[in-house]
């Protein structure tokens, strides 16, 4: 127990700040920075995503100035500005990368060493030819100027707390190299090192190009309309509850409502759903879709900050900033194997000249050429590489995931657990059949018209919807309420009216309450009852029918392809689910409360990993249970916000796309580690043996971190479709 006399730490003060850094090519330039920052007084929170390139930080300026922030940063050799004073939607910085791309390479500050250091060795031959006396020292200003480079860079990261970094090793190389008379290799590392670095960058800036895309789909100006005119504004400044006009061929400007107009649009790239959605008055429409065909009018709904798009890529950067446990664990090891190569070059060195009378000049050569080959940078960067290029393919196919643990997982799902309503079903049941036991019909629907007011169930809307058509007008009501998995009640008319499944009545009103044979023959045809209670009597039945997605069956196919087992979990009645599951050829739990769903999702469990698709609100408990939660939702709050993934475009084959997505970015990270351990090893074992020369080791390194880029950056090509038989059970 903590002594209650000792005092209470300080609350931490100071502003919170936003910077955009440039110049980041890999995870470990993250580490240096946040390393650096954390090291400074009257900081804290520091984080920084590689991805967005955005940092953010609380200071105390009475501890620290934020110009020393800003000269720390740019010191280790990045770029730095506030980011407020860049063009960003709240929120997300994807929006700045939008209005402002990168500047080509040449322009960038690695470019232009790059560069004079080419120009340099370049230059060196043909004095070297034209003076031979002057050989030995032409490759000279090449290394010289990359030393200076690198090397305080190298000294300033030392400093800040990054002793082990690929400047310091390549500055220890390029310094000895020099020292033992091996001036041109000298040069050679220094230009390789600059142009693996600068490719490194650029291979970087591909991989942010994926959210760049995704966020550029919002155009930058809308047609406000002001009485019977419409003017053209910035997105930024629409408010919630103006109307927009987008016309045929344009882009939607801001997530809203349809108000006036009929059309189809093409909203392929916020939910991955390949045909254009009709729409008309009352329906949702978000930014960046493109009209097709008829002119309309929808009222803002959302501001430029909040539109869905900014949301996902919002939630995209996080993710991708999340580190995924094979990259902890590779974070782990690297920090040991760095200095562990360090040891084995400093023995390199030492140990035959000392011990066995050995060649200085080989030996110190061989554990210079070490040191470069200890560079951890291309492991480091092998998994992080292929979850952000994995989560970003998957968002721009309308698969929302919400980090790489996510990623991971679901590739190593065997069995996938499905909801119906809303889920495999379209979630828009129509009432097919009124059965009054008491009264009318009209009398029957009114009463559960009425109980069900002002809930969101798909089941109740039908009943609404039923009931507006037919012109029956809602009574009063008092002391709403929901039995989970049970019914819903109120009180009309003194009597209190519940609407609620068989079983709940038979529990009520007693085996005899209803007609059996009807309530079978209903569900036989895969039809929903709904059996309304009158003071726990039954008075009627009603029947509902919600008919599957069109790709359900598709989808669930396209999983028992991948060897992934699929289950429905249901709560209505066991003849309505087996009706669904025969249809769509998957195993059914029927009739299940919610706790009877968290017990079936831990039975599942023991079996292997489990996911659980649902609609995100009802099956909640159990979306949290599974080891993957998945929600449908194109595009709601919902979806983005809950569970570990989300189907923007409610397809049923999204589950296998995502899987799909899952196993290759999985199998692209055991090729990346694969490649970057053994190449190591094999440059450890030539180096030993004196094959290795300094520019191979250089190579090696750089060339190895650009390789495993590439390599990660294939799954943003990735189309859907199914994996190669090798992979289907991995």
């Amino acid at each position: 127990m903590q002594d209650e006399t000792m005092e209470a730490a300080p609350p931490v003060t100071g502003q919170a700040l936003r910077y955009k850094v440039a110049g980041m090519d890999c995870p470990s330039c993250v580490g240096k920075i946040e390393t650096a920052l954390r090291r400074l007084p009257g900081t804290s929170g520091v984080g920084l995503n590689h991805h967005s390139q955005i940092l953010r930080l609380t200071l105390d300026e009475a501890a620290t100035p934020r110009a020393t922030v800003e000269a720390t940063i740019r010191g280790l050799g990045f770029g730095v500005e506030p980011a407020d004073t860049i063009h960003v939607a709240e929120g997300s910085a994807a929006f700045d990368a939008a209005a402002r791309p990168e500047p080509r390479w040449w322009q960038t500050g690695r470019g232009r060493v790059t560069i004079l250091i080419g120009l340099l060795v370049a230059g060196g031959y043909p004095l070297s030819w034209l003076v031979p006396g002057a050989a030995d020292y032409a490759p000279m200003p090449a290394a010289l100027v990359g030393l200076a480079v690198f090397g305080r860079r190298a000294v300033r990261l030392a400093r800040s707390g990054s002793p082990f970094s690929i400047e310091m090793l390549m500055s220890v190389a390029t310094l000895g190299a020099l020292v033992i008379g091996e001036a041109e290799e000298a040069a050679v590392v220094v230009l390789l090192f600059a142009i693996g670095e600068l490719l490194e960058g650029v291979a970087a800036g591909t991989a942010r190009s994926g959210i760049r895309a995704l966020s550029a789909l919002v155009p930058r100006t809308a047609l406000l309309i002001e009485g019977e005119s419409a003017r053209a504004v910035p997105v930024e400044r629409l408010e919630v509850g103006q109307l927009v006009l987008v016309r045929p061929g344009d882009r939607v400007s801001a997530d809203g409502v349809v108000e006036e107009g009929e059309s189809d649009i093409d909203e392929s790239p916020m939910t991955g759903e390949s045909v254009p959605v009709a729409k008309a008055v009352g329906s949702p429409v978000f930014a960046g879709g493109i009209n097709a065909t008829g002119v309309l009018r929808v009222r803002v709904t959302r501001k430029a900050s909040d539109n869905t798009i900014a949301r996902i890529v919002q939630l995209v950067e996080e993710a991708q900033a999340a580190k995924s446990p094979t990259a902890r664990w590779i974070e782990r090891f690297s920090a040991r194997y760095t200095p562990a190569v360090i040891a084995v070059s400093v023995l390199t060195v030492l140990v035959p000249p000392l011990g066995f009378d050995g060649d200085w000049h080989s030996w110190i050569y061989r554990g210079l050429a070490l040191l470069l080959i200890g560079c951890p940078c291309a492991l480091v960067l092998s998994t992080p590489a292929a979850i952000a290029s994995g989560i970003a393919a998957g968002a721009r196919r309308g698969l929302l995931i919400k980090g790489g643990a996510a990623l991971e997982a679901i590739g190593k799902v065997r069995t996938i657990a499905f909801d119906k309503t809303g889920t495999l079903t379209l979630g828009q049941p129509r009432v097919t059949d009124i059965v009054p036991l008491d009264g009318s019909e009209r009398t029957l629907l009114g009463l559960a018209a009425t109980v069900e007011s002002g809930s969101a169930h798909p089941l109740a809307r039908a009943i609404l919807e039923r009931a507006a058509a037919d012109g029956v007008p809602l009574r009063p009501a008092r002391d709403r309420k929901a039995v989970p998995g049970r019914a819903v009640q109120a009180v009309v008319g003194g009597r209190l009216i519940e609407v609620g499944s068989p079983r709940h009545a038979v529990e009520r009103g007693g085996a005899g309450a209803l007609p059996a044979d009807t309530v079978a023959a209903f569900e036989e045809e895969g039809k929903t009852v709904a059996a309304v209670l009158a003071d726990g009597r039954p008075i009627g039945l009603l029947a509902l029918r919600d008919e599957p997605r069109p790709d359900a069956a598709q989808g669930i196919a396209a999983l028992r392809g991948l060897g992934v087992r699929s289950v429905m979990l249901t709560g209505d009645n066991r003849r309505t689910g087996q009706a669904v599951a025969r249809t769509l050829g998957l195993a059914v739990e029927a009739e299940l409360l919610p706790e009877d769903k968290l017990r079936a999702i831990a039975g599942l469990k023991g079996q292997g990993t489990v996911a659980m698709i649902g609609d995100g609100i009802n099956d909640g408990p159990a979306l949290a249970a599974a080891d993957v939660g998945i929600a449908m939702g194109g595009g709601t709050d919902v979806a983005l916000e809950t569970a570990d993934a989300a189907l923007l475009g409610n397809r049923v084959e999204g589950v296998a796309e995502l899987v799909t997505l899952s196993r290759a970015t999985l199998a692209n990270i055991h090729q990346n580690v694969a490649f970057a351990l053994s190449l190591k090893v094999i440059f450890l074992v030539t180096t030993l043996f004196g094959i290795t020369d300094l520019w191979l080791a250089i190579l090696a390194d750089t060339g190895a971190t650009i390789i495993v880029t590439l390599n990660a950056l294939r799954l943003l090509r990735r189309e859907g479709g199914s994996l190669p038989a090798s992979q289907s059970a991995a």
